[in-house]
């Protein structure tokens, strides 16, 4: 993405708070880590113009990308709005797939239609350590889905994301990163320069940080 569409996809997440600044009160991941800095981008879909600047921005990075899919898959729950409209928008196929197998029914993870043979994009919202993404192209696969890449609004940038990517042979493409909603955030005073050098230490080591009293 070029530096103004990083920085237009950032500034629609700011601008319906979508991102939370909580330095003296962290919140805690499923990983155990504690941040200063959380993102809720289930705000979305509440926002329709700033929700069509991310669902465009999705768009023109395929396109500028010419990344190969013939269908969308959402991660369930928050990539799925992003994938359906997307998917809609674009007129291919979609699909989602679950967190877990259903404990009833026909037991699927990957619902909507059969995925065999088919090249599948995977759209999540947010990626932190990636496990939850990744558990998704994996059930992708085991329904014989070919998957390469995957597209998130956001990610927290985590050495341990980039090579579990690397690992499953996917590569991850983002809207927008947390250096640009820091230089936003900090030039528009949401936050003072003690908070963002505290978020700067923090995501220069998260674990050791989440460690401190």
């Amino acid at each position: 993405m070029t530096t103004n569409s990083k920085r237009s996809s950032a500034k629609a997440l700011l601008d319906i708070g979508a991102i939370g600044f909580s330095p003296d009160a962290p919140i805690t991941f499923k990983s155990g880590i504690r941040s200063p800095v959380y993102v809720d981008n289930r705000r979305l879909i509440y926002h329709p113009a700033t929700w069509h600047v991310i669902i465009e921005g999705f768009q023109s990075l395929i396109e500028t990308r010419q990344l190969p899919f013939d269908t969308i898959a959402g991660v369930a729950v928050g990539g799925v709005p992003h994938s359906s409209v997307l998917a809609y928008i674009m007129s291919r196929p979609s699909v989602f797939i679950r967190k877990q197998t259903k404990g009833h029914g026909m037991g699927n993870r990957v619902e909507g239609g059969a995925v065999a043979g088919r090249r599948v994009l995977l759209v999540e919202d947010l990626i932190t350590t990636g496990g939850s993404s990744l558990s998704a192209v994996d059930a992708l696969r085991a329904a014989g889905a070919i998957v390469t890449d995957a597209l998130a609004i956001i990610s927290y940038g985590f050495d341990e994301a980039r090579a579990a990517f690397a690992a499953a042979n996917v590569a991850l493409h983002t809207l927008t990163d947390f250096e640009t909603l820091l230089q936003l955030a900090d030039g528009d005073q949401l936050l003072n320069r003690q908070q963002v050098t505290l978020i700067r230490r923090w995501f220069a080591d998260p674990y050791a940080w989440s460690t401190q009293d």
